[in-house]
């Protein structure tokens, strides 16, 4: 299973305690993030290795774990809000948490709304609170094997007619 986290500036904070409390079920998926949040998501996992951990030195070994399981895009406003939703439309990502503020407007809004259009259409589980993120984890359906989404069938849409171009009569 792979998970994209994503969150504004002002619901970063928001987004990592929630990580943190749920790092052991996150762990156990694929995760890819949005640039800064990706970098912080990072640290959160090697400070719970480290816990566990008895030398110092380890620390390089369990950043290089956390590396290979959190993929890092480009920051959202450079980009990487569009490569998340092309890793959706690819059928790479299976559960999208955006914690995203609501009461402003993004420089970048339009990768936004596609962001969420993507999430829709695609069928993907899709939070944009802790509430609702917390309740697709705690889903009897999360992680179980036997549970198979239900991709949509574009084909009826791809093979549509469409409306041949007409020249305009010409006025003489």
């Amino acid at each position: 299973m792979t998970i994209a986290l994503v969150a504004h500036d002002s619901r970063k904070k928001e987004l990592l305690e929630w990580v943190k409390f749920n790092r052991k079920t996150l762990f156990k998926s694929n995760i890819v993030c949005t640039g800064t949040t990706g970098r912080l998501v990072r640290g959160i996992f090697v400070d719970y290795f480290m816990e566990s951990s008895r030398s110092k030195y380890e620390r390089s070994y369990w950043e290089e774990v956390a590396e290979h399981n959190i993929q890092c895009f480009h920051s959202g406003p450079l980009g990487g809000d569009s490569e998340i939703g092309a890793a959706i439309a690819n059928g790479k990502i299976d559960v999208l948490i955006f914690f995203c503020d609501n009461l402003i407007t993004q420089g970048h809004q339009v990768d936004i709304s596609a962001l969420s259009r993507l999430a829709s259409l695609y069928n993907i589980a899709f939070a944009t609170n802790r509430t609702t993120a917390d309740m697709i984890l705690t889903s009897a359906l999360f992680n179980n094997k036997e549970y198979k989404r239900i991709k949509p069938d574009f084909t009826k849409y791809l093979t549509r007619e469409v409306c041949q171009y007409e020249e305009a009569p010409s006025k003489r």
